[in-house]
């Protein structure tokens, strides 16, 4: 048996850093049933503690190993409503993957990949859900507050107990997070479409360009529209800053504004869009996690020569690369040009390199 997963297939360092489309292009069948056969198909089923929504893990990737793509979707579906997403960006590292047997004495077998194997080949074969209770009379409404991914995934789990669901999303698009923060080259939003039009087949309904608390109140919604219990799913999007000299200068954005802005509102394709992103030549990013690596390689995208990341905490404290953020992973980076990482650093005026990113902000071409 293979020892390490099958490669993902994906855009080469030096093309990916010019477009914004996806990185990673998927397996193929013949890859798709290679590492299915990695699988030891293990009665106990470890894998299924790491997974939030205890999908049948060797289950669906036996269907994958034995060809029936589509059994292995719907087997994905009874569990989990946004399969071709989960498979894309979920941590299955700290999660399914994490307890795999198989990766005792090598690699993990790639559970996530095989998810997104079995979702996308639902979706470009638009397979209908069979799971669902839509036609049965309706045992309730139900008003969902945001339309993130827990909002939808409420909303999709309602609605196959036979509930009438209905979610309320602020912005013009649904999607939270999934839309206005990951990058469209990690996530492409066609996919987050085609996933919401999936549970709008399921019977939910959803209202852009309503606020809760300003549209309807909450109290409204259950006492003049008439719905029996409301779910309040609006996410985390608040920015949360340093409070710490210099963040307040010009070119100085917030994580939540800088990925909106380019992913929701796609001002990397300003003037034909109508949102205008400002970045220059040397940018620095502080933080290390999967929001701040999302923020430094999108502005790669639009065109800085350099991008540092400042990060808090040094290497050596960590027992293994497995402890860093996923997208940190020493291992990724070096695929990445001109990111460069500045470790041990924390950005406050006691910290010898305060000073060094005090200068990063105040430079005239630092994000322009």
């Amino acid at each position: 048996m293979q020892a390490v997963k099958h490669k993902m297939p994906e855009q080469s360092p030096a093309v990916r850093r010019h477009n914004f489309d996806e990185v990673a292009l998927g397996y193929d069948a013949d890859t798709a049933k290679a590492e299915a056969a990695r699988c030891l198909q293990c009665k106990t089923a470890p894998c299924r503690q790491g997974c939030p929504v205890q999908i049948d893990i060797p289950q669906f990737i036996r269907h994958i190993k034995e060809g029936s793509f589509g059994e292995a979707a719907y087997e994905i579906k009874n569990k989990n409503n946004l399969p071709a997403v989960c498979g894309r960006v979920c941590p299955q590292e700290d999660q399914c993957e994490k307890f795999c047997v198989v990766g005792k004495r090598g690699e993990p077998v790639a559970i996530g990949r095989l998810e997104r194997f079995a979702a996308d080949y639902a979706l470009h074969h638009r397979m209908q859900d069979v799971t669902s209770n839509s036609t049965q009379k309706k045992l309730g409404k139900v008003a969902i507050v945001g339309a993130g991914p827990a909002g939808l995934t409420a909303a999709g789990d309602l609605a196959r107990l036979g509930y009438q669901v209905t979610i309320f999303e602020a912005l013009h698009s649904p999607g939270g997070v999934l839309v206005y923060g990951i990058p469209e080259f990690r996530l492409p939003k066609a996919i987050v479409r085609q996933e919401i039009e999936a549970l709008k087949q399921l019977g939910v309904e959803i209202a852009v360009n309503a606020i809760i608390g300003r549209t309807f109140t909450v109290e409204e919604l259950m006492d003049a529209e008439g719905y029996d219990a409301v779910f309040i799913g609006t996410g985390a999007g608040l920015p949360h800053f340093m409070d710490i000299p210099g963040e307040n200068l010009n070119g100085v954005y917030s994580a939540n504004e800088f990925l909106t802005r380019v992913n929701l509102m796609r001002a990397y394709q300003f003037p034909r869009t109508g949102t205008p992103i400002r970045i220059g030549t040397r940018v620095a990013v502080v933080g290390a996690g999967n929001v701040a690596m999302d923020a430094a390689r999108t502005a790669l995208r639009l065109g800085a020569q350099q991008v540092y990341i400042v990060y808090r905490h040094c290497l050596i404290r960590y027992q293994s690369y497995r402890k860093l953020p996923p997208l940190f992973s020493p291992l990724r980076l070096p695929q990445t040009p001109k990111l460069h990482r500045r470790i041990a650093r924390s950005p406050c005026g006691q910290d010898p390199a305060y000073p060094e990113l005090l200068a990063l902000l105040q430079l005239s071409s630092c994000l322009r």
